[in-house]
């Protein structure tokens, strides 16, 4: 509230302390000639020096009223007795100026100029107006200047203050600047660059056989050698220039791809498409056309592939990319570069990507986004279930943050969260697992057989497989850690509300990798039976369930899983079998003995 003290602050107040004490001690040896006793005429100076300045700390104003008033009404009275006393007003005409802005020079120069001397004419006859008027508008406009001079020193101040702060700020802007577009930089190059050399170099080696003579073995090593120097080169280039595949639809760009490599690096590739197109996001559809590329790329340049299967389902609530090749796999897949990549552009999507792989068995990605929908403006009622009270209370806040949330309950244990879903209903709960008397699976499987309209989120500290997988097996809607950011929570609770199914991204490849562990403790013959399509006992199950003509939401309820989880499961049957929907799998599956 208190301004900053210039120099010329200090000056000003210097020279007023001055001139108060002179008229102080000149006061003091005249007193005889007033008529006021000299203790009230030296506590008047005091008011008339202290009470302005201190105004003029807050309001120029407050100051400017009180100096003409105080001040001023002080040297008329001196003026009264000796009309030479007006000149002590110079010098707060001079500071009545300087201080002075805007539309108040419309006033105060009149009063001070005018007003004061008029005045002490009516008040000392001998005293002559216009001398007095003209020294005390010579102060006025002395101190006029100096208020020019002491604006001009306030805004360079300001100005070097804002050029040091706008320097801090554009260094810092440089420097994040600089680190994405490395980072785009980066990505883009190994997407587009690192895709089509990698398809020059593979079709280049097909010609290898047809190449009889030295001088033509020759030739071909030669441009090999020249397409991986240039690979290296060319990341050192780059433009702006907006891929053509991103002015296309999704299909066609994917489809487009997929032929484009099946062109150059001479590699099957199957493509098809399940459910009706609808058009998707621009981010969405090149995070899906990036993980299609870096599959690609991946399954020829890592695994040795010699056919590719890519399909891709237009789903209710997600589309779902799956990239299937016969390479040589691994026992763990690694986790590069371009796998990074794909996975950081799902998860700004709300999305995840997951990768199967085995040692001879080739490699499944499957790439999953949500679908993205507008959001209704109804409030989404939630049940907190966790056995902390200080975790409880703090999801409370974070959520009802958010506008479209509403906490209607909390609840210690899952034997209370199933009496709170009975009495407030909530469309989405946040269960913990471990919890006293009923764990979270539990509580979540009760919850889904009585009511199987309402989410279940799962949120917990550690990373169980065995504890996801039953987790998932109790029909939850979704698996998440309680270290992800309450920004990514809300956003993670308006998909599972939305109809999503959403696992931590650090678990996918844990859980596919145990469920095919589980499976393969189940029951051999129907191992044995579906070996040819290899179809996993779960496939078969809910093909079981398709054939005797029940729908997805039907099987999901018998199942205890998610509508998603099933339709991902029935997804993956049809692939293997090679069909487009439910009529042609059960038809297939009947040929092939899968069915009962």
């Amino acid at each position: 509230m208190v301004k900053q003290w210039y120099w010329y602050d200090w000056l000003m107040f210097i020279i007023r302390l001055i001139s108060s004490i002179s008229l102080v001690f000149t006061t003091i040896s005249l007193q005889q000639y007033f008529t006021l006793p000299i203790m009230v005429l030296v506590l008047w100076q005091l008011i008339a020096f202290s009470v302005p300045w201190l105004c003029l700390q807050l309001n120029y104003k407050y100051y400017l009223f009180t100096e003409i008033v105080i001040s001023g009404g002080l040297c008329l009275y001196l003026a009264s007795f000796f009309p030479q006393a007006y000149l002590a007003f110079l010098l707060y005409a001079f500071f009545i100026a300087a201080h002075s802005a805007h539309r108040t020079y419309l006033w105060s120069g009149p009063v001070s100029i005018l007003l004061l001397p008029a005045i002490i004419k009516q008040l000392a006859e001998q005293s002559e107006y216009w001398i007095m008027a003209v020294h005390i508008g010579m102060a006025y406009i002395f101190g006029f200047s100096f208020h020019l001079l002491a604006l001009n020193h306030r805004q360079g101040e300001t100005i070097c203050e804002q050029n040091a702060v706008l320097e801090q700020y554009l260094s810092q802007i440089e420097r994040i600047t600089l680190a994405e577009e490395r980072s785009r930089l980066s990505k883009e190059l190994h997407d587009t660059v690192g895709h089509a050399y990698t398809s020059l170099i593979m079709g280049l080696e097909t010609l290898r056989p047809q190449m009889a003579t030295n001088t033509g073995t020759e030739s071909l090593d030669s441009l090999l050698n020249l397409a991986r120097q240039n690979m290296e080169e060319v990341r050192g280039y780059v433009h702006q220039i907006e891929s053509p595949h991103e002015t296309l639809p999704l299909l066609q760009s994917l489809r487009n791809l997929a032929e484009e490599f099946q062109e150059h690096a001479k590699v099957p590739v199957t493509f098809h498409a399940y459910g009706e197109e609808y058009p998707v996001m621009k981010q969405a559809k090149t995070a899906l056309y990036r993980c299609l590329q870096e599959s690609l790329t991946n399954a020829v340049r890592h695994g040795h592939s010699t056919e590719i299967k890519v399909s891709v389902h237009f789903e209710p609530q997600q589309t779902r990319l799956q990239i299937h090749d016969n390479g040589r796999g691994m026992e763990h897949a690694r986790e590069g570069f371009g796998l990074s990549a794909m996975k950081e552009r799902a998860m700004i999507l709300q999305g995840h990507v997951a990768v199967y792989t085995e040692r001879g068995e080739g490699t499944l990605v499957t790439c999953t986004l949500p679908r993205q929908t507008e959001l209704k403006d109804d409030v989404i009622r939630l049940l907190v279930v966790d056995d902390h009270p200080v975790i409880r209370e703090s999801l409370r806040t974070l959520l009802e943050e958010q506008q479209d949330f509403q906490v209607v309950g909390t609840a210690e244990d899952g034997e209370k969260a199933i009496e709170l879903c009975r009495q407030v209903r909530p469309q989405l709960v946040l269960m913990d697992v471990e919890m006293p008397n009923v764990d979270g699976i539990s509580a979540s499987r009760t919850i889904k057989e009585s009511w199987p309209n309402i989410r279940i989120l799962i949120l917990t500290t550690f990373e169980d497989t065995k504890q996801a997988m039953e987790a998932m097996r109790s029909g939850v809607d979704g698996y998440l850690l309680k270290s992800m950011q309450p920004l990514e929570l809300a956003e993670t609770i308006r998909t599972v509300h939305r109809g999503g199914t959403l696992i931590d991204q650090g678990m996918s490849h844990k859980l596919f990798a145990q469920l095919e562990a589980d499976n393969s403790g189940d029951d051999h013959s129907s191992i044995k039976a579906s070996s040819a399509y290899d179809l996993t006992p779960r496939e078969l199950e809910i093909l079981q369930f398709v054939s005797k003509g029940l729908r997805y939401k039907s099987i999901a309820s018998k199942l205890y899983l998610s509508d998603g989880t099933v339709r991902n499961y029935a997804s993956s049957a049809y692939l293997k079998l090679g069909v487009r929907n439910r009529e042609e799998a059960v038809l297939k599956a009947r040929e092939a003995g899968l069915l009962e």
